[in-house]
């Protein structure tokens, strides 16, 4: 966008990782591939004479955001939320219970996530805690059939694990009802359509109060995901025949605690406690309220999907509560004043803008409104300085690179492992068989 709306500026993206288009890489599921065409849109762009790519570069450690801030006359921070909100509550620390963040780079291949090894064999429950798409995702990837995910990008140790998986059952909890469920109509329609698989809702679960109605004549999306959770409780009316893996909805029940198995350190239930829906004065939402009464359901495996949590970096103003950097428009708004000000040509996009919400497509049109802002001051002079203290951009990053040691992979760079995984992906018919350790991908970065 910055390139196509200014012929004269210069644009240099770094990476934590060697590889570039973060979220559509390591957090779009496998078995959606038409989303990640994007990948060819941003594939242009990083060729365009005026794009630099610094992968294998971390804010923080290689490079600190003061110096970039006196390299660049813009900085914009779009890395996202590396990590996850917690219950808080007993048992969390189990072995068995994993964040869906964690379990979702684990089956695409980041290298973070190489040795996360859940456990998939020695138990036929597993239990997904939230209701939106990225819950259903994680449910669906357990729960689909082996051989159509063998032809996706999906890491090879995840196929090789989910192939002699035992897990039958996936039990996707949320603590209010059908109506508030956080995910949109088409994740839903595909999960609910998967073959082979029982769908699971109880009927009570689906009646709706006034509250609800309401909330449903104003959304179309919620109106759309209660009669698609309709229609599969009366089309699954029938008992589940033998060889059906059984995906259940659980609604109205808030987890309290996690409970060991008999061995001591695995999960082997989560304690539940029944809830229903009272009105929040304050926001006008219809809350959980907890009832007292509880129940245990048992698994070995416990995927929690409450959402995604940013992370402060040095020099930043960051509002820990919201999990998000203080902004107006993109702009970044210090913190440590009782007069607020703006951080002259310091901006924000994505999730760490306005929190771990939306699609590939939101997050476009956040990066819209971010690059309408930093135009704006553009034109109104903001990273105007005389002449003789320019900021040196590019130069300056590798001079700082430089007398760190610090070792980047440039584009060309991602070009060989792209080609490295492609070539291995033809071999198993699959459209790449990603890389996934650190040193093997930079290995391949250098060609080696």
């Amino acid at each position: 966008m910055m390139l196509k709306a200014h012929e004269g500026v210069q644009v240099d993206i770094i990476d934590r990782l060697p590889t570039p288009f973060g979220l559509v890489r390591s957090g779009v599921a496998p078995d959606h591939p038409e989303t990640k065409i994007v990948v060819n849109q941003f594939s242009r762009v990083a060729a365009n004479a005026r794009c630099s790519f610094f992968g294998n570069v971390t804010l923080g450690s290689d490079v600190s955001l003061a110096e970039l801030r006196g390299t660049y006359d813009v900085v914009v921070l779009a890395y996202g939320a590396e990590s996850d909100r917690s219950f808080g509550i007993p048992g969390e620390n189990l072995r068995g219970i994993h964040s869906a963040r964690e379990f979702v780079w684990w089956y695409n291949g980041h290298p973070d996530m190489h040795n996360l090894v859940p456990d998939l064999q020695n138990t036929d429950s597993a239990v997904v805690l939230g209701q939106g798409n990225v819950a259903l995702d994680v449910a669906r990837i357990l729960l689909r059939c082996t051989t159509k995910l063998a032809s996706t990008d999906i890491a090879g140790h995840a196929l090789d694990a989910l192939k002699s998986s035992t897990i039958r059952k996936v039990y996707l909890v949320g603590r209010r009802g059908p109506v508030q469920a956080a995910c949109t109509a088409k994740e839903l329609r595909e999960i609910l359509g998967l073959q082979n698989v029982h769908v699971c809702i109880k009927e009570g679960d689906l009646a709706t109060s006034p509250a609800d109605k309401e909330e449903m004549r104003n959304s179309r999306i919620k109106r759309r995901v209660h009669e698609l959770l309709s229609k599969a409780a009366t089309m699954h009316k029938e008992k589940n025949s033998n060889d059906q893996k059984e995906l259940h909805f659980v609604f109205f029940r808030k987890p309290t605690r996690f409970l060991p198995s008999e061995g001591g350190s695995t999960v082997g239930a989560v304690e539940l406690e029944k809830t229903l829906l009272k009105d929040d004065a304050v926001t006008g939402n219809q809350v959980a309220v907890g009832t007292g009464e509880f129940e245990d359901l048992k698994c070995g495996l416990v995927l929690k999907s409450i959402g995604y949590k940013s992370l402060p970096t040095e020099g930043l103003p960051f509002d820990n509560y919201k999990g998000v950097v203080p902004n107006l428009r993109g702009r970044v708004l210090s913190s440590e004043s009782e007069t607020t000000t703006v951080e002259a040509g310091l901006y924000v996009v994505g999730w760490l803008k306005r929190g771990p919400t939306g699609i590939v497509a939101t997050n476009l049109h956040c990066a819209e409104e971010t690059v309408a802002s930093i135009l704006e001051d553009d034109r109104n002079g903001v990273f105007m300085a005389p002449s003789d203290s320019r900021r040196q951009g590019r130069k300056g990053l590798l001079e700082i690179l430089e007398q760190k040691n610090a070792r980047y992979v440039p584009f060309d760079g991602w070009e060989k492992i792209n080609s490295e995984e492609k070539i291995a992906g033809q071999l198993k018919n699959k459209p790449r068989e990603k890389i996934t350790t650190w040193d093997e991908l930079l290995k391949a970065a250098n060609g080696g």
